[in-house]
């Protein structure tokens, strides 16, 4: 009988280059997604080696200052509006008591459902000379003598309503935090309550404001739609018409690279405030200063009409125009509309959130500077804007195509216009959707927790089945539906990168506001913002239990 031969042990040596080696490999992996996310943004900012000395000169004299003049405009706008109603709608339901406090504390966050370029079509379908305003005045015998909406002051006004949510969010946060002590300490010195707001609690609450106004701005540098319908050039208009209007695919690259430079700066700038918010903890117990009945009033009426300015009139505006043109418009192009989005919608949002799995895990792998910064960078594309990266994924496919044409391999372009395009242009715009919520969520899991697993059961397989995929699945699933939500949404990607007549609700919303048909746009914009308040309603059942 044969005696068994005893294990051997690895040696500390051993299991280090196997560690050193696996740290190795996970660190290929995330530079290879970090890379991946990064190509379109090289690709449009090495434009600048291919001149096109015609183009610009025509884009210098006519096209760049109006663009940048538009921009700054916009920018200030959301800067002035969107920060002063953030602002103080986040301090009058965090601070105080008023009629319909409780409601209106979620109900303002709810036009972040609502697309900037669906506001922005319904609003001047509203308010335009033939829009239900102003033909009602005329049946009440008054000329209503309201100025055209459709210039650059009327797509400021929209979309500051349509951004004030990211500015009020972070306010709130920062009030809540606070609580009364600061107020309360104030009046003790013999101040009063507007005195305690400008001199004690803004100012600490400035780094929170300043985050969700560089939030706000962001998305007007990367809006499209809405100041299409405006009839207002920017930077993400003069790129569309440079690429399907002169044809030349090198000027949009070099208009979109101008414009990573504009959205880097204010990148570098939320950095900066970003270091400066201080951990907090809300602390939210019902105590709320009581009011007269003169600012109780005052409060609601305010609320009210900032409410229903950005979210109840619009949604029920859709609601009447799709009614009316619902027999008309409705038919079976709308099968390919909705499976289309639907389709592009679910493959993005499964890839990136498999990637997002691997990123967060590699991470708390491997926590070093290194691993830091390649995350960062696989997550940099969530602030570029979509015209951008849609060329910059466009240019590299189209010259593969070419090649693939060259050698014979092809005899037409089968990846341009592929979903393929879409999907490359789409990941790298929202991979941060995605990966935030699973990062944070996996924060979640302790060491403890991670190394009683491992004395429970030695299989990997089992420990990621039975410990890590049950604390990551409420994160995971925030980054499916959010992640769903945003693809379904975008515009300017899928409308520039998609084949001839591969059309999905968002394309269809375009082509109808270009062509002033707002009441046919209102059927598949009602859809999409249906679909929106998903991660809204997420957003608002996860402030309540930070609450």
């Amino acid at each position: 009988m044969s005696k068994k031969a005893p294990q051997s042990t690895p040696s500390p040596h051993a299991l280090s280059k196997f560690a050193t080696g696996r740290a190795l490999i996970s660190r290929l992996l995330l530079g290879a997604i970090a890379l991946f996310m990064l190509i379109p943004i090289i690709i449009v900012l090495l434009s600048w080696l291919q001149p096109v000395a015609d183009i610009w000169s025509h884009m210098r004299e006519y096209v760049l200052p109006q663009v940048l003049k538009n921009t700054a405009i916009l920018l200030a706008m959301v800067i002035l509006i969107a920060g002063s109603l953030g602002t103080v709608l986040a301090w009058m339901t965090s601070m105080y008591r008023f009629a319909g406090q409780r409601f209106f504390s979620w109900a303002l966050m709810l036009p972040l459902a609502i697309p900037a370029y669906v506001l922005a079509f319904v609003s001047v379908g509203i308010i335009d000379y033939s829009g239900p305003l102003q033909s009602t005045l005329r049946l009440l015998g008054f000329e209503s003598g309201i100025p055209s909406v459709r210039n650059v002051w009327g797509a400021g006004i929209i979309l500051s309503l349509a951004f004030y949510p990211y500015v009020y969010l972070l306010a709130r946060q920062a009030f809540l935090s606070q609580g009364r002590r600061a107020i309360e300490a104030g009046q003790m010195l013999g101040l009063s309550r507007v005195t305690v707001f400008f001199r004690l609690a803004l100012p600490q609450a400035l780094p929170w404001i300043v985050g969700g106004l560089i939030l706000a701005c962001m998305e007007t540098l990367a809006d499209f739609g809405a100041v299409a319908v405006f009839n207002v050039d920017t930077f993400t208009t003069a790129i569309y018409k440079a690429w399907f209007g002169f044809f030349s695919l090198t000027t949009a690259a070099q208009l979109a690279a101008l414009l990573i430079m504009v959205v880097f700066v204010v990148m570098l700038a939320e950095q900066f405030w970003a270091a400066r918010r201080t951990g907090s903890t809300i602390q939210e117990d019902n105590r709320r200063f009581e009011t007269s009945l003169g600012q109780s009033l005052l409060m609601t009426l305010g609320c009210s009409l900032i409410f229903l300015a950005a979210f109840l009139i619009p949604f029920i505006q859709l609601i009447y125009w799709t009614v009316q043109n619902y027999q008309q418009d409705f038919d079976a192009r709308y099968i390919g509309f909705v499976t289309n989005s639907l389709l592009i919608a679910s493959m993005t949002t499964l890839f990136i959130a498999v990637l997002a799995i691997i990123m967060a895990w590699i991470k708390r792998q491997i926590p070093d500077r290194v691993t830091r910064l390649m995350v960062t960078l696989a997550n940099l594309g969530y602030v570029v804007p979509g015209t951008v990266l849609a060329v910059g994924v466009f240019i590299p496919i189209a010259w593969l195509d070419n090649q693939l044409i060259a050698l014979g391999i092809s005899r037409e372009q089968v990846l341009s216009g592929s979903v393929l395009v879409m999907l490359l242009a789409l990941s790298t715009r929202f991979m941060t959707v995605s990966f935030q919520p699973i990062d944070r969520q996996l924060q979640r899991l302790t060491s403890n927790q991670e190394a009683a697993a491992e004395l429970l059961t030695p299989s990997k397989r089992q420990r990621w089945q039975q410990v890590i995929i049950p604390v990551l699945k409420p994160g995971i699933l925030t980054a499916l539906l959010m992640g769903f939500v945003e693809v379904m949404k975008e515009m300017p990607i899928t409308l520039m990168t998609r084949r001839q007549g591969w059309d999905t609700l968002a394309v269809r919303v375009f082509e109808m506001t270009s062509e002033g048909m707002w009441g046919r746009a209102a059927l598949p914009s009602l859809l999409i913002v249906l679909v929106g308040l998903f991660p809204v309603w997420i957003l608002l059942r996860q402030s309540e239990k930070r609450g």
